[in-house]
């Protein structure tokens, strides 16, 4: 490498900077309130009336704070919905402090026993690093929340409500993590010392785990009292009730029947093709999370007939790009950084992905669409980031954004084709553990 930046380079820099008056203008204008805000358009928020011509009856907003929990949250949104439209509950919400508890100790079984498989291979090997880089973690895929709802049940929020510790879970990550990586050592030293007693240590390394999560989350009820009053005045009672009793006898959506819908459109990934993620998971034991990658008009019209179905839809997404949080925008062109600096910056989907500028970063919930002559052109959006953002928390995308910055949406199995379902069915193609869609 010999070519450096010396006075004359930096001559023509100024010289060319200076050729152009707006160059000035612009500049006052950055320094004075920033590049996004120089940047945005301001036509978006007109072209994101948020009124849909399908739209699912949904209610208050959640609100994860300071936490990483959007997956659980907004698989809990799917469920309270069709409880609120079944017993005219309209606010209803379920304990999500309740389901990151029992996250958080499956995470660490499952991160105890990939150490223990992985325990051969050095400490410098990608995935090894991957695994101690990341013991455990508030985030999440819909499987996940499938699998901890399918053998944990579920609870109303009063039963087990938000702590400091769940509202925030920056201390609580810290400790955790200290435990797991120093308890991660200790067992890939019990397996290269052929010890007997590595199922009996992961018990013990488990309590430790369970006794940091009652500290920080409360204990979790075996049976709590069920005790709500809906919007027609009257009660729903049970003096004692199990989560999976509450599960099983007051909801109908079965978690088995959904099936995450991929947009991955990556030089390395085929279209109508099912792929799963090394190390992905969270319950020892638990689903196979498995993606179908189709086209994005696909996943387009396979949201819209489940909304038209009345159903909410769970998705994947890069929530950070082109969104502008307070006022609940999400446009495909919301931040014109080309037109600002004369410079093209956009990258294709799939390049995004390979090279990291994009990221399946949140999950919110598809909860309404406006049609013009049977094509989507915006989109309701319910999140978990309270009412203070957007209308009462709801946000609206345009279609650009959905096609530019959603990866997977899950789906009922019932909306997709035969071939469609038939290659969901097939083994999937395995990637690594630090794929992009990871």
């Amino acid at each position: 490498m010999t070519k450096e930046i010396n006075k004359e380079i930096l001559a023509d820099f100024r010289k060319n900077l200076n050729q152009d008056a707006t160059n000035n203008v612009l500049k006052n204008s950055v320094a004075q309130v920033g590049i996004f805000k120089t940047a945005q358009n301001i036509e978006a928020k007109s072209k994101l009336n948020p009124t849909f011509n399908i739209e699912v009856p949904t209610g208050k907003v959640s609100n994860q704070k300071r936490s990483g929990r959007c997956w659980l949250f907004s698989a809990l949104t799917n469920l309270r919905t069709e409880f609120a439209m079944k017993y005219n509950m309209k606010d209803f919400e379920l304990s999500q402090n309740y389901l990151s508890f029992w996250d958080r100790l499956e995470k660490a079984n499952y991160f105890y026993q990939n150490i223990i498989e992985t325990a051969d291979l050095p400490v410098s090997d990608r995935k090894v690093n991957l695994l101690f880089t990341y013991p455990n973690g508030d985030g999440g895929q819909w499987q996940y929340a499938a699998d901890l709802i399918n053998k944990y049940g579920i609870i109303p929020a009063y039963a087990m409500p938000e702590t400091n510790a769940s509202d925030n879970t920056s201390e609580f990550n810290a400790v955790l993590k200290k435990m797991l990586r120093k308890n991660g050592i200790e067992l890939r030293q019990m397996v290269t010392d052929n010890s007997k007693d590595i199922d009996k240590r992961v018990e013990e390394m488990l309590s430790e785990v369970y006794k940091l999560c009652v500290y920080s989350f409360g204990q979790p009820p075996v049976k709590f009292e069920l005790s709500l009053r809906n919007d027609d005045d009257k009660m729903i009672e049970e003096s004692s009730i199990t989560p999976k009793e509450f599960l099983n006898k007051y909801f109908t959506m079965k978690l088995d029947d959904y099936v995450n819908i991929m947009n991955s459109p990556q030089k390395s990934k085929e279209y109508n093709q099912v792929y799963t993620i090394e190390t992905d998971g969270n319950i020892v034991g638990g689903v196979t999370e498995k993606y179908l990658n189709l086209p994005i008009e696909r996943l387009e019209e396979l949201s819209i007939e489940q909304l038209k179905a009345n159903d909410t839809v769970w998705f994947g997404n890069d929530v950070l790009n082109q969104s502008q949080r307070n006022q609940g925008l999400l446009f495909g062109d919301l931040y014109q950084f080309d037109k600002l600096f004369g410079t093209d910056m956009k990258l294709a989907k799939g390049d995004a992905l390979d090279y990291r500028q994009s990221e399946v970063s949140h999950a919110m919930v598809l909860t309404g669409v406006n049609l013009i002559d049977s094509k989507p052109n915006r989109w309701k959006v319910e999140n978990s980031w309270g009412e203070a953002n957007g209308e009462k928390g709801y946000f609206t995308a345009d279609n650009a954004w959905f096609e530019d910055n959603i990866y997977e949406v899950v789906i009922n199995k019932k909306f997709l084709t035969k071939e469609e379902l038939a290659i969901f069915n097939r083994e999937p193609v395995v990637l690594p553990a630090w794929d992009a869609m990871a």
